[in-house]
């Protein structure tokens, strides 16, 4: 049973990349996007160092001020003078630190859009063009991922982590420096000897927390998950009267949560008992020595009092705040590397200039396969097609017909070079295909599936997918020929009417007849129809069938039935077995073969629509 992952906690699921010199080195193309921007980068660093070094001199200035506490009295127009003074000077460094925080956070922010856009249209543009194998092993799941939750990664390493950690990294050493030089090594040695150890320790246990409780919410989204298929089957709970095996499913479950919440309460409770006694009680034995050697040995002033109060905060903010920017960053640098994998991936040599293509495409249509034979590139222990062979003359229409499993949509997969034949040929026009370019010979096919996917848009921009430049007239003369002209003008937007995801607030033969009329848009010489009628009920059948019909007129068509009634006329069948030519003829021919699969199954499909 699949977990799932509780909201919000896409960062930390990802994975980290260790500081390597080889990861370090790839994530540096980052800044190839840079471009002519490189110089807002410059800019922003010189904004980000003078930013963090600024923010060193207020703890030194506030700490003076807060010297005056312990400081003795002095005279009225002396103290008023020298406060005043600290806070003018406070008012400049918090005023000239918020002017290089904005220029830092807006330099950042500029570079980092640039890269980003750069980034996500490489990888949108290599994703595309990927091998139909490629997509066979990957899941769109993750790979939107790597556009959509990556790229953000990154955008927020380079917005917020890296300035972050040279930021801490600046004022948590910088401000040791300076603690040591203002109030001497007596007082500094125990801010150096206890803080950082006790800040690694606290890091420890809290990370270990944060894996219990990722781990608790799982056993969480377990519980939520027998919760939600119990209900969405209640039917079937029902009928076979399972109701006791639910409950003692979910019970097992929550008596599970149960004992693992203990132990995450007895973990939580040892970290707060470790913070009340170590963290604070070292913090007010830190305090309590600056109050004796301020009180009692006379060896620190109240100023240094001050100044030290306030570094020893800022540098054990800084501290404890680079683990999380560190892991940030490893995190980012995992999401570039895999960005850039997919960047430099294989990719179709598709032709993205399509104008040039028109003229270099099979106009003609001829397709012939000679000894083919394939197996798909996850299972090459297993052949798909061995030895077919067969030829369509131009203008001519084959089906392809054969029981489940038998190689009928891989054959179109491998005229449209979704693949190419592991051995054999693919002759179109006389012309190897491979001799073709991709875009141009897809260019001239157009497919017409079993399951059409329409995009979230308007039937409008649906059907000008076949043509993107046709006009007005020819996207209603398509839509016409397509026997989709009717049903759409009884929209009230007519062709403005939103389909939907995948075309859902369609009927599956709306959707059909939308994707003819994008076929008939492209005017293909090859036409490929994947069981195009199969799912539809006999009234759209009958609609669908007239209009694929029309559109097979004048071009070369393979058609995959499903349903052999609809390709009593083509000119040609070819019945396959197992990924072999069992039979090749015109359904005449065909259906006088004694003991022949074609005949066995048209026999079936008969018997079971009577």
């Amino acid at each position: 049973m699949a977990k799932r992952g509780r909201p919000g906690t896409e960062n930390e699921e990802l994975p980290k990349a260790k500081f390597s010199k080889e990861n370090l080195k790839k994530s540096l193309r980052l800044f190839t996007y840079l471009g002519q921007h490189k110089w807002k980068f410059v800019l922003g660093m010189i904004f980000l160092g003078g930013s963090a070094g600024i923010g060193l001199i207020f703890p030194v200035k506030s700490g003076e001020m807060l010297g005056f506490l312990a400081a003795p009295p002095k005279l009225v127009d002396v103290e008023k003078s020298e406060l005043i003074s600290i806070g003018l000077a406070l008012l400049v460094i918090l005023l000239v630190q918020a002017v290089f925080s904005f220029g830092r956070v807006y330099m950042f922010a500029q570079v980092t859009e640039n890269v980003l856009k750069g980034l996500r249209n490489d990888t949108f543009k290599k994703l595309v063009q990927m091998p139909m194998e490629f997509f066979s092993k990957s899941q769109v799941a993750e790979l939107s991922s790597r556009i959509a939750t990556d790229v953000n990664v990154i955008s927020e390493a380079f917005t917020i982590n890296i300035a972050e950690f040279i930021r801490q990294v600046i004022v948590g050493v910088g401000g040791l420096i300076i603690l040591v030089n203002t109030t001497g090594w007596d007082i500094a040695k125990w801010f150096l000897m206890i803080v950082p150890p006790l800040t690694a320790i606290a890091i420890i246990f809290s990370r270990r927390i944060r894996k219990f409780s990722k781990a608790f919410q799982e056993k969480i989204a377990e519980s939520n998950i027998v919760v939600g298929e119990a209900l969405t089957g209640i039917s079937n709970v029902k009928t076979f009267t399972n109701e006791h095996y639910e409950i003692s499913r979910y019970e097992r479950i929550t008596t599970s949560i149960r004992d693992f919440g203990l132990k995450y309460g007895i973990l939580r409770g040892s970290f707060f008992a470790f913070v009340m006694i170590f963290v604070f009680g070292s913090v007010f034995f830190i305090l309590w020595q600056m109050l004796y050697s301020l009180r009692i040995d006379k060896t620190l002033d109240p100023s240094e009092f001050g100044k030290f109060l306030m570094l020893s905060l800022f540098v054990a903010g800084s501290l404890g705040g680079l683990p999380e920017q560190i892991a940030s960053i490893q995190r980012a640098l995992g999401a570039t590397d895999r960005v850039f994998e997919l960047i430099d991936g294989n990719i179709e040599k598709i032709d993205l200039n399509f104008a040039k293509e028109k003229e270099r495409g099979p106009k003609q249509g001829e397709i012939e396969f000679k000894h083919v034979e394939f197996y798909y590139p996850t299972r090459p222990d297993f052949p798909v097609l061995k030895d077919v062979s067969f030829k369509a003359e131009k203008g001519q229409t084959i089906a392809l017909v054969g029981p489940s499993g038998s190689g009928k949509t891989t054959i179109a997969a491998l005229v449209l070079r979704f693949y190419d034949p592991v051995n054999g040929k693919i002759i179109i026009d006389g012309k190897d295909s491979k001799d073709y370019s991709l875009t141009a010979l897809r260019d001239h096919m157009a497919l017409v599936p079993q399951d059409v996917i329409l995009f979230a848009g308007t039937i409008r921009e649906n059907i000008l997918y076949g043509n993107p430049n046709a006009s007005e007239i020819e996207v209603m003369e398509a839509a016409k020929k397509a026997n989709a002209l009717e049903f759409i003008e009884s929209f009230p937007d007519k062709f403005e009417t939103k389909v939907g995801e995948r075309g859902v607030q369609l009927s599956g033969g709306q959707r059909q007849r939308i994707a003819i009329a994008r076929a008939v848009l492209k005017n293909p010489s090859i036409l490929i129809l994947d069981e195009a009628t199969s799912s539809l009920d006999s009234e759209s059948e009958h609609l669908v069938q007239e209009a694929l019909e029309k559109l097979m007129e004048g071009r070369t068509s393979i058609v995959i039935a499903h349903r052999l009634s609809t390709i009593r006329n083509a000119d040609r069948i070819i019945v396959l077995e197992k990924g072999k030519v069992k039979e090749t003829g015109t359904h005449t021919e065909l259906i006088t073969l004694e003991d022949g699969l074609y005949r066995s199954l048209n026999k079936l499909q008969f018997e079971m629509n009577a």
